[in-house]
């Protein structure tokens, strides 16, 4: 029954817009073939969450710092079709990426952005020169030498510094997996894995794609990658009622890259 809502309200985004003061009313043609392409998109879907999910194969405990493979971009554009770089994968971009593996857990397990305590440190290599840099956390509070924050206010800023040798021994990477079938039908896949770079192993897996049922559609400014987050697999946890994308990579990293036990 909640399939059957799902794939009604689906229709109704699609097919009913404003135009002006007057409502656009589909022919019973153009409702047929809306109907076709939403089911074989939703039989493609399945299909493909047949193969999705988490898969652990080793762990490592004590981590303190992990090496980032590759940075996700700072702006992100929900409503490309094509050009988007793993959907499924996008939380958050740019030194926001970075800072979220330096967060501490708050005590109900959320990211606290207001704490550092997770991973020590962050390698990734600056693009612009090439080079490995170190990246660790510090809450700054700038309404102590600036009056126009409000008092007490806080943030996690980020320090830099060439990252010294070696390397850490854990990296984090992404991939898109979309086929150009999978994204004329709004589904997009993400591989994020886990790698002992000592030894070149896989440790983990996670593969997830996530479709938009409404097809693309962005009346009233609707972004469709987002509303894809909804429909995903894996899903996405709830958080106060609505699905929370953001914090999706370093939860499954840590669950292969255990933090080192606070001393």
């Amino acid at each position: 029954m909640k399939l059957k809502r799902l794939f009604i309200a689906s229709l109704a985004v699609l097919f009913i817009s404003a135009c002006g003061s007057r409502a656009y009313y589909p022919s019973p043609e153009e409702l047929q073939e809306k109907r076709e392409r939403l089911a074989k998109a939703e039989a493609m879907f399945q299909e493909r969450c047949k193969k999705a999910g988490e898969f652990i194969y080793r762990t490592a405990e004590n981590v303190e710092g992990i090496f980032l493979l590759k940075l996700r971009p700072d702006r992100i554009n929900k409503r490309d079709q094509y050009e988007m770089d793993d959907p499924y994968g996008s939380d958050l971009g740019g030194d926001a990426y970075i800072r979220l593996f330096l967060r501490a857990r708050n005590d109900e397990g959320h990211l606290d952005s207001m704490k550092v305590g997770g991973y020590g440190y962050a390698d990734a290599i600056d693009p612009d020169d090439g080079k490995r840099y170190r990246y660790t956390g510090r809450m700054d509070e700038p309404w102590q030498r600036d009056k126009s924050y409000e008092e007490g206010y806080m943030r996690l800023i980020l320090d830099k510094v060439p990252a010294p040798d070696p390397a850490p021994r854990y990296g984090v990477t992404y991939d898109d997996i979309s086929t150009r079938e999978e994204r004329d039908y709004w589904i997009a896949g993400s591989s994020l894995r886990v790698i002992d770079l000592k030894t070149n192993e896989v440790m983990a897996e996670r593969i997830g794609y996530m479709m938009d049922r409404g097809q693309g559609d962005q009346s009233g400014g609707r972004a469709p990658w987002l509303f894809a987050a909804n429909y995903a697999c894996p899903e996405f946890f709830p958080y106060h009622g609505s699905t929370v994308q953001i914090h999706q990579t370093r939860t499954f990293v840590e669950k292969v890259l255990q933090l080192a036990k606070e001393k």
